[in-house]
């Protein structure tokens, strides 16, 4: 009987951001980090209790596993903008929702974007068979909704 990822996951030791795989779910991060957190919060436990075991490990763990999350945000955010803003969503709404200005959103878009241009061109460069990322129509038009106005939305038609 085969392992499942989830339960290879939970027998993961993470003491490294790379050692979270790429592909592991946003929520699954989160569960390993929270009972990390609260070995570490709950050190001495609640009263009447045995104490929690909490050690270097934990304190590693939650350090790698927060900086696992942050990479894990960063990398989707632009893509998630791109979503937004192909749903109608506005460059001003988008801003408003990062806490930035309409400026820097475009910014984190466009900078997404090269990064899945480029994606795009190491796999055509490597003649790999399924190319991921961005093509050159696809990345056109994704600099094309940088050219939205602030309050402007993408049109439906």
């Amino acid at each position: 009987m085969s392992t499942s990822l989830y339960e290879r996951w939970k027998s993961l030791a993470v003491r490294r951001p790379d050692d979270v795989p790429v592909t592991t779910p946003l929520a699954w991060h989160i569960e390993k980090l929270d009972e990390h957190d609260n070995r570490l919060t709950n050190n001495e436990g609640p009263v009447g209790s045995p104490p929690y075991e909490a050690g270097r490990g934990d304190a590693l763990a939650a350090i790698a596993l927060r900086e696992s999350v942050h990479r894990h945000v960063e990398r989707e955010r632009g893509g998630r903008i791109r979503e937004a803003i192909e749903l109608g969503a506005t460059w001003n709404e988008v801003a408003t929702a990062l806490g930035v200005t309409s400026g820097s959103a475009r910014s984190s878009l466009n900078g997404w974007a090269e990064a899945q241009r480029r994606l795009h061109r190491r796999d055509i460069e490597h003649a790999l068979g399924h190319c991921q990322g961005l093509d050159p129509d696809q990345y056109a038009a994704v600099l094309a909704l940088g050219l939205l106005g602030d309050d402007e939305r993408v049109s439906s038609g």
